[in-house]
């Protein structure tokens, strides 16, 4: 058992370190410091093995202890639940929660690769190979919760023996839900998949989750005499449990229908279904015609074939704006005392307007379409790469991406003028225009932004598999940096003329740099 133990750790250590050591390769820079022969330097990998195993001691208790923080502790401070029923709405709440953790995070269901290398590929001893990893997993659940429960339940006056209680139903229910999936495979033959569950069981956990929050806010909870008895049937039924899981003769079998369909194909599932997907939204009319010419006449093709996958989005985010904004006009006739809070928000917050058109615009759908479509084929011809036509055909594509992600644009910029207007307009009449303006130097930015990493970065390889950790980076921090813009505050017509100009400034710059560096960049990734 513990040969069978370290194995694993071992095989899924060496799983993540070449992962990590694959992406930082991706970067530039970092790519040509960080030779291929390193993944064979044994100091590194000895080096791996003690960061992993540092990472799995603190795993077991950091992910609890936010996950108790956030979705318990968190949530009664800011119901401003009485201090008198504090104890049992942490029991009420941990009670529904485990609940959904027990159907939506077996463990034991949960395909993942290295349980596909192991007992498919390394043919590991399938059984042996599973009660180990999956009770080395419930115990990092029992010490993971005993300590949050202990060091938040405490803080919210629940008695330590109830937080113990909490640690071991949540093993419990999770054993008792792996042992009736393991019924269901001897009955039925259907493997339970963790990962692709039904609707039915989807409406089940958004009931439950409803269970766990809103009645507590409606004032209505579980007694905690009650949570008590309830979870120690959880516990006994985890008890029962032990022996199916221990007996289970058909781990083999049942792993090879789970992974092989699952892990072995995922990315070849997932890149055909989204192929799949594109080819069924494209149009098929034989009468779509362009009277253009080159380049021209490859985009006017290329747009009249992809309406519904490049407007419909576009028509909908808009028409959502709309209702949006006359709502809250209407709202403001019968709360007037809201329209100063209003106008000091749209005079003082626009850079929140910043993460708004960060979601709104339509650029990464844009270019993954390109590519899918239309590049994933032209780029194996090199006169598609010649620097000339890599810039003309940037700046056609970035005309029509512009037009796309404009239309949300001018409907938020006019919203938000008639909204300011309604709410006691503004002394400076400028700020009108500055507010409808930026709104639209956003929609272009972002628009030239994602447009200029996909000729720079072309992240997609042959299967359309997203294969750049820089574009990965990259991406990720346009996020972050849009979050932080929630937190600013600048005067409506500074920030707005700041937007408008880096506007200009970004799409200068990201031309130059398709010019020059797109013929090197711009290809299909291994």
């Amino acid at each position: 058992m513990l040969k069978t133990l370290r194995l694993s750790f071992s095989l899924r250590n060496t799983y993540r370190v070449n992962s990590i050591l694959y992406s930082l390769r991706q970067l530039p820079i970092i790519k040509n410091i960080i030779p291929s022969s390193l993944y064979g330097i044994s100091g590194l990998k000895i080096f791996a093995n003690v960061l992993s195993v540092l990472w799995e001691i603190i795993s077991i208790f950091i992910w609890k202890l936010l996950y108790v923080l956030i979705m318990v502790f968190a949530a009664i401070t800011l119901m401003e639940v009485p201090e008198i029923n504090t104890s049992p709405v942490f029991m009420h709440i941990l009670f529904f929660l485990s609940i959904i953790g027990a159907i939506a995070n077996t463990y034991m269901f949960n395909p993942t690769k290295d349980k596909y290398y192991a007992m498919i590929l390394l043919g590991m001893n399938a059984k042996e190979y599973t009660l180990v990893n999956y009770f080395y997993a419930i115990i990092k659940v029992l010490l993971g919760f005993a300590v949050s429960t202990l060091i938040f339940g405490t803080m919210l006056n629940v008695p330590v023996w109830q937080c113990l209680i909490i640690s071991f139903f949540v093993a419990g229910i999770k054993m008792f839900a792996s042992t009736t999936s393991l019924i269901g495979y001897e009955k039925r033959g259907t493997v339970h998949n963790e990962n692709k569950l039904k609707a039915l069981w989807w409406i089940l956990l958004v009931a439950l989750l409803a269970a766990s929050y809103v009645l507590p806010l409606a004032g209505f909870f579980i007694p905690a005499n009650i949570t008590v008895i309830l979870m120690t049937i959880g516990i006994l039924l985890g008890i029962v449990s032990f022996g199916k899981i221990v007996s289970f003769a058909h781990y083999r079998q049942m792993y090879k229908e789970l992974l092989v369909d699952t892990v072995f194909d995922t990315n070849a599932v997932a890149v055909n279904a989204q192929a799949e997907q594109s080819r069924k939204r494209i149009s098929t009319d034989t009468n779509i015609k362009s009277n253009r010419k080159g380049f021209e006449y490859l985009n006017e093709l290329f747009i009249k074939r992809h309406q519904r996958v490049l407007w419909k989005p576009v028509l909908r985010i808009s028409l959502g704006a709309l209702v949006f904004f006359a709502i809250s006009l209407i709202a403001l006739r019968f709360y007037p005392d809201a329209n100063a809070e209003v106008n000091e928000i749209l005079l003082t917050y626009l850079p929140l307007l910043v993460f708004v058109m960060y979601f709104l615009n339509r650029g990464t759908s844009f270019t993954q379409a390109l590519f899918i479509n239309c590049d994933h084929s032209l780029l194996t011809y090199s006169f598609y790469k010649q620097p000339k036509y890599i810039l003309k055909l940037f700046w056609i594509r970035l005309r029509e991406i512009v037009k796309i992600n404009l239309v949300p644009g001018v409907v938020i910029g006019l919203g938000l003028v008639i909204l300011l207007f309604s709410t006691g307009g503004t002394d400076n009449p400028l700020n009108y225009v500055v507010l409808f303006v930026s709104m639209v130097a956003l929609s272009i930015f972002f628009s030239v932004h994602y447009l200029m990493l996909y000729y720079l970065l072309q992240p997609y390889n042959a299967g359309t598999e997203v294969k750049s950790g820089t574009y990965q980076v990259i991406v990720w921090a346009t996020y972050v940096v849009c979050y932080v813009m929630i937190k600013v505050q600048m005067p409506t017509i500074i920030f707005g003329m700041a937007t408008i100009i880096f506007c200009l400034l970004y799409s200068l710059i990201a031309s130059i740099l398709v010019y020059k560096l797109a013929p090197k960049t711009f290809k299909i990734r291994n």
